[in-house]
């Protein structure tokens, strides 16, 4: 009931109820935005356009997700729009050496940890990077990171197990010195 009268109160263009969701969600969504852009700096910028923008289209909120689903969900739109425009330079990857093979495994050696899986995703091209982390990381299913997007559902699917692909040979290629 209370995040239902806080965001009501936020609709009313209330301050004091702007402060208390601000509170309630910066920590988590600071977060989120580090995931992503990996500068605090940068981070805390995403994360006040987000809120501002949250705020601003607060009538838009249904109330159909928890307000903090809502709202991740802008802070992620806006670190990739930030890292797209922050993007200098691209370089053209042949998805033809990555076969797609449905297999819903994600198992990895007990010697890799979750730092170096991290640091892994860093390295995969953007358009997986994305859905990958969404997928990994934020716990979007296909539906909800094909939405965000804008994907279909089936161009989802594919990035999804080309970026898992890509991520175990960059996995092997740091714990084996090189590529299979």
């Amino acid at each position: 009931m209370f995040q239902i009268d806080v965001v009501e109160q936020c609709k009313n263009n209330n301050r004091k109820g702007q402060i208390q969701l601000y509170r309630q969600y910066c920590d988590g969504m600071f977060c989120v935005a580090m995931r992503y852009v990996k500068n605090s700096d940068d981070a805390e910028d995403i994360l006040q356009e987000s809120f501002l923008k949250a705020f601003q289209r607060i009538e838009q909120y249904e109330g159909n997700v928890t307000f903090g689903a809502w709202l991740k969900r802008i802070v992620i739109n806006k670190c990739i729009d930030f890292l797209k425009s922050r993007k200098h330079e691209t370089v053209a990857f042949e998805e033809r050496h990555l076969p797609v093979v449905a297999d819903e495994n994600w198992s990895v050696d007990d010697g890799i940890s979750v730092k170096e899986i991290k640091d892994a995703m860093q390295e995969l091209p953007e358009k997986y990077k994305y859905v990958v982390m969404m997928y990994l990381l934020e716990g979007y299913d296909h539906a909800e990171i094909s939405q965000i997007l804008s994907l279909t559902e089936t161009a989802c699917r594919t990035r999804l197990l080309r970026g898992k692909g890509y991520l175990k040979q960059v996995l092997k290629e740091k714990n084996n010195g090189k590529r299979y």
